[in-house]
């Protein structure tokens, strides 16, 4: 895993290697082994590396191929990149690394944009074409691998993350309502291409991005997921389902072992990650390092799932790390997770996924992560009320379970000015509802949830959290091919025992059944759930701070009403409203201090 940036000069200028320079190595983090910038008339990239494929020289970035005419930055990595590489040898290509970068490089040399298509993996990767001039751009599937970009009439500049942007500098730190509107509304979701800075876009996934020279550009989206019944499966039973489900996720579990480093996983102690353990162990893999985190109890609940991960770990004879975090560590954690955030995220999942990668990080490079599984198999609770729910009502009935607020609330909590003129969030899931397929309720939620939700949620940050820390977390329940199946399944099938009953089902016998039976778990953090004490104070500063009056977000009456009863207000999905809104101010407090 790695963080990428770079330059294209529209103003017939050379590319800025000093700005190149500072957005390379505000993303260190990212890739503590090695950094690179490679200039070229107009055009720049600049790469941190954190090896994994191919841990010698040859495999650094930027990588240049003089005979191709190519150069490439790449973030993540390619599963199947030996079989393509065997496959671009017997065309002609001759290879100087053992690196899934080169494989990236010499596959668009042969078959163009295109190349992605044939890439199991995640990605995010940029290639200049030396005679052409021309920049391509391009993102995975499900958008695991993050690409920010901030694009200008006389520059366009794209990396890793918005921080590495900004490093840059110039970057219009405006808000943009409409997104705005998004973040209250999604859980803090804004859906590609917008962000919350009006000058900061990113490219969405499953899209390859074809940059001319002049600054023209097309858009190809090279994969969608359907959600819709296959005939040829129409005889299936469920125990059909689950065994083809359980195969396609030994493939995936599988796949993810491809490395030059050691493998952990991210063991939280649910069904997701202990199936990803025990496939490990199905397989013959010893000495596998598993890691669990716990916090302290506050307002009568409970800060760890150690009983869980700690049962599966002995279960399946893991080298098992159970790290706890004491209250010290939690306060400073919030700032640091706030501040390794592209986008503001307002889930308390990120301070724990920030403080465990910090000491994952002293054991191993790589890790698997049970992420996903929620969004791709029906696991929330907001799911099983749309079972009867009308396609055509959909909409109304998703926004009823799902929204934060409903448009007409939205100006108890915004300033006036601050309100778009239209219900912009209605209007996007209307929008991405009515695309074709998605025969039911259930599964245009789903859908929704998997190609939107999840990718500006959960795995981003995933991603932001562990590559803060250097890690590489990989996440087999979003291996695309995976995902098409999952989207084939009948949703009765999903929803069955309380959700993701086809997953539960199928992992009888492999998984302990505690596991299975247990209530539905979460990454707690109770100090946020139950704000007090310095928690407070922290949201308190952060709400009343002279950056936040000056902005004028929110209402001040509301503020004062919600400091007064922290934990009272909750959105529609039991969130906690005022951290929502203290954790947009924070990450933008920390924007205007890096834009400075």
């Amino acid at each position: 895993m790695c963080g990428l940036a770079g330059e294209l000069r529209l103003d017939g200028g050379r590319v800025d290697v000093a700005a190149l320079d500072r957005m390379t190595s505000c993303l260190e983090h990212r890739g503590p082994d090695g950094s690179g910038v490679w200039a070229r008339g107009p055009v720049g990239l600049g790469h941190r590396r954190l090896s994994i494929i191919d841990l010698s020289e040859q495999g650094a970035q930027p990588m240049v191929d003089p005979h191709l005419g190519l150069t490439v930055v790449f973030n993540g990595i390619i599963y199947n990149y030996k079989q393509l590489r065997a496959e671009l040898q017997a065309a002609g290509h001759r290879f100087f690394s053992t690196s899934d970068t080169e494989v990236v490089l010499k596959a668009y040399a042969e078959w163009g944009a295109a190349c992605v298509d044939s890439f199991l993996g995640m990605f995010a990767f940029a290639v200049v074409e030396h005679r052409t001039g021309r920049l391509v751009l391009a993102r995975d599937r499900l958008g695991i691998k993050p690409m920010y970009i901030d694009a200008r009439p006389d520059r366009i500049r794209f990396a890793s993350t918005v921080q590495a942007l900004l490093a840059g500098g110039g970057v219009d730190t405006s808000i943009d309502r409409t997104a705005l509107a998004y973040y209250m509304t999604f859980h803090s979701v804004v859906p590609a291409p917008r962000t919350v800075l009006a000058g900061v876009r990113k490219l969405p996934p499953a899209t390859v991005r074809v940059i001319e020279p002049d600054g023209t550009s097309r858009d190809t989206v090279y994969w969608r997921a359907d959600f819709t019944r296959d005939e040829s499966r129409s005889d299936w039973t469920s125990r059909d389902w689950e065994e083809a489900l359980l195969d396609q996720l030994r493939v995936a579990v599988e796949r993810r072992m491809v490395s030059d480093v050691p493998v952990g996983v991210l063991l939280s102690g649910g069904i997701d990650s202990s199936l990803v353990v025990a496939l490990l162990a199905e397989k013959g893999q010893t000495g596998l390092a598993t890691f669990s985190i716990g916090f302290e109890s506050s307002g009568g609940e409970s800060g760890d799932e150690f009983e869980y991960s700690t049962l599966v770990a002995q279960r399946f004879g893991t080298d098992h790390h159970r790290i706890a975090i004491d209250n010290s560590r939690l306060l400073p954690g919030i700032d640091a997770a706030v501040g390794a955030m592209s986008e503001p995220m307002v889930s308390h999942d990120c301070v724990a996924f920030y403080l465990l990668s910090q000491d994952v990080s002293q054991h191993v490079k790589v890790v698997q992560s049970g992420q996903g599984a929620d969004e791709v198999l029906g696991g929330y609770d907001w799911y099983p009320p749309l079972a009867d729910v009308p396609r055509d009502d959909a909409v109304e009935a998703y926004s009823r379970v799902f929204f934060d607020r409903r448009w007409t609330a939205m100006a108890e909590v915004l300033e006036p000015e601050w309100l778009v003129a239209k219900d912009s969030p209605t209007a996007l899931i209307t929008e991405l509802f009515g695309q074709p397929g998605a025969q039911t309720a259930v599964d245009a939620a789903l859908r929704n949830d998997t190609t939107i939700m999840l990718v500006d949620d959960p795995v981003k940050r995933v991603d932001n959290m562990t590559m803060a820390w250097g890690l590489e977390a990989r996440v087999p329940f979003l291996d695309h091919e995976f995902v098409e199946l999952a989207g084939r399944i009948p949703p009765e099938l999903k929803l069955a025992d309380g959700g993701k009953g086809v997953l539960k089902r199928a992992a009888r016998g492999i998984v302990p059944d505690e596991v299975i039976d247990r209530p539905k778990g979460y990454f707690p953090v109770p100090a946020i759930r139950q704000l007090d004490g310095p928690y407070l104070e922290r949201v308190r500063e952060a709400l009343t701070d002279p950056a936040a009056k000056r902005r004028g977000l929110f209402r001040p009456d509301m503020v004062e009403r919600m400091l007064r009863e922290p934990n009272v207000a909750r959105t529609t999905l039991g969130s906690n409203a005022l951290w929502q809104l203290a954790l947009l101010e924070m990450w933008l407090q920390k924007v205007e201090d890096l834009a400075r």
